[in-house]
């Protein structure tokens, strides 16, 4: 039996859904692994099979976006509630040898860690794999706005527009589709100008928060479209780049919609750059 199209399901049929998958596995929808020292790993959400639509319409479709298109999500997988926080990949820090440069600006406590690079986020996914047992890693561009959308057609998983008590970007305007209008808010929308704690802002239908905004959000993919030419480096087989989405505390609402991309080099830090874990199921 296929999997069912997510995008005709209603908000309860999706939580449905995604619970028998979750009983499926023997498995809770929300679930954390447990390391070997005992203390818990990321709270995770079983995401259910289905096919969705992704990509940008032909009214909405920005630059660097992909064209709309269906995608077949045949297995499923669980990704976590929140972006990685400083207090989870401190953990990470205290049981190898992973040091910070100096220079670097770090985040604590519930915000999501900044400042490490796609080797670095792949070495704490190697790591969370060895302590659990289970295997982690980074989800692939699909897999992330699949899981982003949660059966929505719109440019956000809350519909067509996202406002300031949904999440944490440096603009709610879509003018220009840009950073044009950066930080020009409604009286009523104050701008934060920096990461906030994980899960002040509302989940989406399977329980995922900060999809949008807060920060950039690698995934398995290697970059393949234009690069804005703003960004001067060519792409190049020393340097590669990779797809990141989501968005962030730094650009308007335009670069946190469900289809948005941006490429970001493997060996890139940033102050608006973390990472959400994917765990395979099985």
């Amino acid at each position: 039996m296929p999997p069912p199209r997510v995008q005709d399901m209603t908000p309860a049929r999706l939580r449905a859904w995604q619970a028998e998958t979750a009983s499926r596995w023997g498995l809770d929808v929300r679930f954390r692994d447990w390391l070997q020292s005992r203390l818990p790993g990321p709270e995770l959400m079983v995401i259910p099979a289905g096919i969705s639509d992704l990509g940008a319409s032909a009214e909405e479709r920005g630059f660097q976006d992909q064209a709309r298109h269906q995608a077949h999500i045949a297995t499923p997988f669980a990704l976590g509630r929140f972006c990685i926080t400083a207090d989870e990949f401190e953990t990470f820090v205290q049981a190898t040898d992973f040091r910070w440069a100096d220079h670097l600006m770090r985040s604590e406590g519930r915000q999501p860690v900044i400042n490490i690079d796609r080797l670095q986020a792949d070495a704490y996914l190697d790591w969370l794999s060895a302590q659990t047992g289970q295997r982690y890693r980074l989800p692939t561009e699909t897999e992330w706005e699949y899981a982003c959308r949660a059966g929505s057609a719109g440019r956000y998983c809350f519909g067509e527009a996202l406002g300031c008590n949904e999440a944490n970007t440096g603009s709610f305007r879509l003018e220009g589709r840009s950073n044009q209008g950066w930080r020009r808010l409604l009286p009523f929308c104050a701008p934060l100008g920096r990461t906030v704690d994980v899960g002040l802002y509302p989940a989406n239908p399977w329980g995922l928060h900060d999809m949008h905004g807060n920060v950039w959000e690698f995934t398995a993919d290697p970059w393949v479209g234009p690069i804005d030419p703003l960004r001067s480096a060519p792409l190049g087989s020393e340097n590669p780049w990779f797809v990141t989405k989501g968005g962030s505390w730094f650009e308007s609402a335009w670069q946190s919609r469900s289809a948005a991309r941006k490429p970001r080099r493997i060996n890139e830090l940033d102050t608006n750059l973390g990472l959400r874990v994917l765990r395979e199921l099985g």
